[in-house]
């Protein structure tokens, strides 16, 4: 590249980074209106008793992947757990995300890219003892520093 075309270029890029960095440049103003939802769908019901059962049992804790990401995990069991099982059935067969681990069959809501964290899932032993694990993403207001 010749030298004016070389100071062209760099006056260009670096008068686009200025822009690009200019306070209120692109921002917009935030929007503080309540989200408007639409009525839940049936499987939302499973999410519901399961978290239910968790926390009138006190059977919740806490989880971080150590990058920011701080989750609640609720743990369901007997009926609510066993529902919520049986429903992810065929949505497990369809996306392939049922797989047994340490003597446990388990369906997911989603399938396992690298390790369990975030992931929602039911598990069953033998067809019975189902249990169910559903994450909450909290924030860093979970830990209230």
């Amino acid at each position: 590249m010749r030298p004016i075309q070389s100071f062209a270029v760099i006056t260009l890029v670096a008068a686009l980074g200025a822009c690009a960095h200019t306070p209120g440049a692109l921002a917009t103003a935030p929007d503080y209106a309540p989200i408007a939802g639409d009525p839940a769908p049936p499987n939302a019901r499973l999410y519901a008793d399961c978290i239910g059962q968790a926390a009138s049992t006190g059977d919740f804790r806490r989880a971080s992947d150590g990058g920011g990401d701080e989750l609640i995990l609720f743990t369901c069991t007997g009926a609510p757990a066993r529902a919520f099982y049986d429903a992810l059935g065929p949505w497990s067969a369809r996306i392939g995300s049922a797989f047994d681990h340490d003597g446990r069959s388990y369906r997911s809501t989603a399938k396992v890219q690298i390790n369990m964290f975030g992931v929602d899932s039911c598990s069953a032993a033998s067809g019975a003892d189902h249990r169910c694990v559903v994450t909450f993403n909290a924030g860093d207001f979970l830990d209230g520093d």
